[in-house]
């Protein structure tokens, strides 16, 4: 089973040495010492003694370096710690008094973007928040798989969650491993690695390998369509991020978004809406 690798230690990160931790780092991203000395503009031979711990880091060379590989926050403040200085970013709960505009930003588009669903997760892909619409769409699912903190992904693969409502099911699965890859290259995370692995685990339902979609929005987008009882719904959807933050919580959200794509859709979904809104 070919999984992305993620920098992994017997010791977690946070406890290595800085060399440790910048050449893990430096070979995730698959550049040479001569690479990275050239991008931070420092000589190879003051690369390889930072490596080594045969020289100590400045806090400045420490962050210009985290910043050339783009190193997330929370990887940042692990380098920082492991330099001998303190952590430059805060990472706090999103009702921290703190982040109450940002909150108040993450509620905003949820309930905006009714009536099409929404949702923002952390970055493991556990449910922070979600509008009116999502509640739906995971009628029959088990119980304990709704439980906090309720994995989106798990629940959507799992044969006892959505799976079995989703009918182009090989081909969301693919699409989902792909995003699963593409998120472990970027921050090295070894949760996303192990549950990348459990995700690929789970078996397919009878037939749904069969399932083939024409033209995939003719390469633009990867549909999602959904066995409901009023029929099958077809969705396409778009992730949304902060821009700049400096909050490790903030840079670890991302918003879900899901537009109808086609007029059959739409006219279920808003019909859902109507009931939820008057019951």
């Amino acid at each position: 089973m070919n999984t992305v690798a993620a920098p992994a230690a017997a010791r977690p990160l946070s406890a290595l040495p800085f060399g440790q931790h910048l050449r893990r780092w430096r070979e995730h991203r698959r550049l040479s010492q001569l690479d990275l000395a050239d991008e931070a503009g420092v000589s190879t031979r003051h690369l390889s003694y930072m490596e080594t711990g045969r020289a100590a880091p400045s806090r400045e060379m420490v962050l210009r370096l985290a910043g050339r590989l783009d190193i997330p926050l929370r990887e940042r403040n692990a380098l920082l710690v492991a330099a001998g200085y303190a952590p430059m970013y805060r990472e706090r709960p999103l009702t921290d008094p703190a982040l109450a505009a940002a909150r108040a930003a993450v509620d905003l588009i949820l309930q905006s973007h009714e009536p099409w669903p929404a949702l923002a997760v952390d970055r493991h892909w556990n449910l922070v928040a979600a509008n009116r619409m999502v509640s739906p769409l995971l009628a029959g699912a088990d119980a304990a798989l709704l439980q906090p903190p309720m994995n989106v992904l798990r629940l959507s693969l799992h044969p006892q969650g959505i799976a079995p409502n989703i009918v182009n099911l090989a081909q969301w699965r693919g699409h989902i491993f792909e995003r699963l890859r593409q998120q472990i290259h970027a921050t090295g995370d070894a949760g996303l690695a192990a549950l990348l692995d459990e995700l690929r685990a789970y078996p397919m339902p009878d037939g749904a390998g069969a399932v083939t979609l024409a033209g995939e929005h003719l390469g633009v987008a990867m549909p999602l369509q959904f066995r409901s009882p009023a029929g099958v719904l077809s969705f396409i959807s778009t992730t949304t991020v902060f821009g700049t933050p400096l909050d490790v919580t903030l840079q670890e959200l991302a918003l879900e978004t899901f537009f109808p794509s086609d007029a059959f859709t739409a006219d279920v979904l808003r019909a859902l809406h109507a009931q939820a809104v008057d019951p």
